[in-house]
């Protein structure tokens, strides 16, 4: 079975690729989904989170890509039965869960799955990343370590 992953990874963090590898664990195929998101500012380009992604994480049964459009549609396009989300917290389910029955009713073919992140990575948030990488903090032990590269160059630019 195919099983979509979406998010905006922006950046790609230890919690997003824990989810991914037990994902991939589980279904015989995973496609991590980068969609740009309208109501945040990406830091990195859709180009580079899909290297940054393919880079960090190397799994036999995963594809990373560029995803577009309406979720439930292109996880149709690939042929998908899953649509996997992380939860950290309650907060996420609340919000989730919107989006579940919302993808349900427009797909009901398609089932939503959710991964509980490992309680060691359920503060991570790429909000937050991005903020202390903004100031300058290590966050090596936070993010695969193309990412943490990625992140000292781009904020040495700024």
């Amino acid at each position: 079975m195919i099983a979509v992953y979406p998010g905006s990874f922006d950046p790609l963090h230890n919690g997003h690729v824990d989810v991914i590898e037990r994902a991939c664990a589980v279904f015989d195929t995973v496609v991590v989904a980068i969609f740009a998101n309208a109501g945040k500012n990406a830091l990195f380009d859709a180009e580079t989170r899909v290297r940054l992604t393919r880079t960090a994480i190397n799994r036999p049964n995963l594809e990373v890509v560029e995803g577009s459009g309406l979720l439930v549609d292109f996880a149709r396009r690939l042929g998908a039965g899953v649509i996997i989300r992380g939860l950290r917290a309650v907060l996420d389910f609340d919000y989730e869960f919107q989006f579940a029955l919302m993808n349900k009713r427009m797909a009901p073919d398609i089932e939503t799955v959710f991964m509980l992140t490992r309680e060691n990575h359920a503060y991570l948030s790429s909000t937050l990343i991005k903020e202390l990488a903004g100031y300058r903090a290590d966050v090596s032990a936070l993010v695969p370590p193309p990412v943490a590269a990625a992140l000292v160059e781009y904020f040495r630019e700024k």
